[in-house]
């Protein structure tokens, strides 16, 4: 490299000023619609929502009158949606098609999802397959019945 080469000049702000124009008064106006700014909503519904935690949380209160485990736990849950308009649908079972609340539980189940703070409307869909068995429990609801 040449060292006898010019460096170029380095600008300045006192190059940069047009001193012809009148100088304009600094407004810290852009700070009031930041300020003023809402931030976007979270979606109300969808997997993992705070809405669909509440609704789990309420479906762990129901439990099975025959074992000491809540329907959650259990496992005859199978789907919990929460839509962005508020509404829920539970897709559940029994453990089996002859179960003794076969025709309240799922009332049950709709009833207490209904209740809880936020939600509009709450839909049962009892399914039969694919069928309950023992594996579909948490590990919670097997220590609770001796099966760990």
């Amino acid at each position: 490299m040449d060292s006898s080469a010019e460096k170029p000049p380095r600008a300045r702000v006192e190059d940069a000023i047009d001193t012809d124009a009148p100088a304009a008064p600094r407004n810290r106006d852009y700070l009031e619609g930041f300020l003023a700014a809402k931030t976007g909503e979270a979606a109300v519904g969808g997997d993992g929502s705070e809405l669909q935690a509440d609704v789990i949380a309420a479906l762990r209160e129901i439990f099975d009158p025959e074992i000491p485990v809540n329907i959650y736990d259990l496992g005859l849950i199978y789907g919990v949606e929460v839509d962005d308009n508020r509404d829920a649908t539970v897709t559940m079972t029994l453990t089996t098609p002859h179960c003794p609340v076969a025709e309240t539980m799922p009332g049950e189940v709709e009833l207490r999802v209904s209740s809880v703070p936020g939600i509009r409307d709450a839909e049962v869909n009892l399914v039969w397959d694919p069928p309950w068995g023992p594996h579909k429990m948490s590990d919670e609801a097997r220590l609770e019945l001796g099966m760990l």
